[in-house]
């Protein structure tokens, strides 16, 4: 397992993995301030829907420090982070969730912490326990030798150790299987080439990596068995948000007769959000684009359009994987009875 973040508690600071540096360097920020953390979730040093639930649900410990108030600082440290990003449901999942504990804590700076810190590890050994779950869910929808393809990043980091859609490949690793993996760079900031390349190689799977325009061609070759993607937020429906060449993949995935998998624990799941249309979409920076990793690819002037998501939707997902069982379509009574 490879983990996004350690807290300590003496010090009451957060170590985090910096995925900005990631495969070149790997670097562990201590995050002392409700801001820091901010900016961390912000900036992507942290991603991966779980892993920022996780990262804001330590990130409200940080406030405490110093407090006259912990509770009020607490409640204040929640609703910042709540603006961090708008898409992840996981975030506001596990907010929601500090949100409860602090108003069923004590009082007390230092019993406040101890209260907030169970809950917030509650979280993440809860979020491990799936991953393990979801590889395992996942690996009964493969024949040893099989050839999966994703997108982005959904490995240890993503999460808290094992990961969503790629946790059947660093299950079948552990077990011995032979299982491979194309994985999509995943344009703009190249998430699958430094991340999920990245962990694969460090986990032993035999992964090549692709450009995102590759990947027609690669199914059109008949070497992907199946397709197998995270989320960032499923509607009541089956509709998925996921990082931005999804949909297109599971287009191309349908043209071809190959399944398409989404893989996510049952936080993600919003009950409260009909289908794919009402899931907000975060855009980012055009200098992502224009300007990417500090180099000008772009005319400056140039219009620039940088969704982090797309949706794809509920008709082309083959299945949905969650730690709870595999659902299959039609998928409202399947989510509703996992989530519930």
């Amino acid at each position: 397992m490879i983990v996004p973040l350690r807290y300590d508690a003496d010090a009451r600071v957060v170590h985090l993995l910096d995925q900005t540096e990631l495969p070149v360097r790997e670097v562990w920020l201590p995050l002392g301030t409700v801001d820091a953390m901010a900016e961390a979730i912000r900036s992507l040093r942290v991603r991966g829907a779980p892993a920022i639930g996780h990262a804001a649900a330590y990130g409200v410990l940080l406030a405490l420090r110093g407090a006259s108030d912990p509770k009020a600082a607490a409640r204040d440290a929640i609703a910042a982070l709540r603006t961090t990003r708008p898409t992840a449901v996981n975030l506001f999942w596990a907010l929601d969730r500090m949100a409860e504990a602090v108003e069923s804590g004590p009082d007390d700076a230092d019993a406040l912490h101890a209260h907030l810190k169970a809950e917030a590890d509650r979280m993440f050994a809860e979020d491990q326990a799936a991953g393990i779950a979801l590889g395992t869910h996942g690996l009964s929808l493969l024949q040893d030798g099989a050839t999966v393809m994703t997108i982005c990043h959904t490995g240890g980091v993503a999460t808290s150790g094992y990961g969503t859609a790629i946790a059947p490949l660093l299950i079948a690793a552990e077990r011995g299987l032979d299982l491979k993996a194309f994985a999509c760079e995943t344009r703009p900031l190249l998430q699958g080439a430094r991340i999920t390349a990245w962990e694969l190689e460090k986990a032993g799977v035999d992964v090549t990596l692709i450009t995102d325009s590759m990947a027609a061609f690669v199914m059109k070759q008949g070497r992907v068995d199946a397709v197998f993607v995270g989320a960032d937020r499923i509607a009541a429906n089956g509709d998925t948000a996921n990082k931005i060449g999804t949909y297109g993949l599971a287009v191309l995935a349908r043209a071809h007769g190959i399944p398409f998998y989404v893989s996510a624990p049952v936080s993600t799941v919003d009950p409260m959000t009909p289908t794919g249309d009402a899931i907000e979409i975060e855009e980012r920076s055009a200098r992502e684009i224009t300007h990417g990793f500090g180099r000008q690819t772009a005319p400056e002037t140039v219009n620039v359009y940088n969704p982090a998501f797309d949706v794809t939707p509920a008709a082309l997902i083959s299945a949905i994987v969650t730690e709870r069982g595999i659902v299959r379509p039609p998928f409202e009574a399947g989510l509703r009875a996992v989530a519930g």
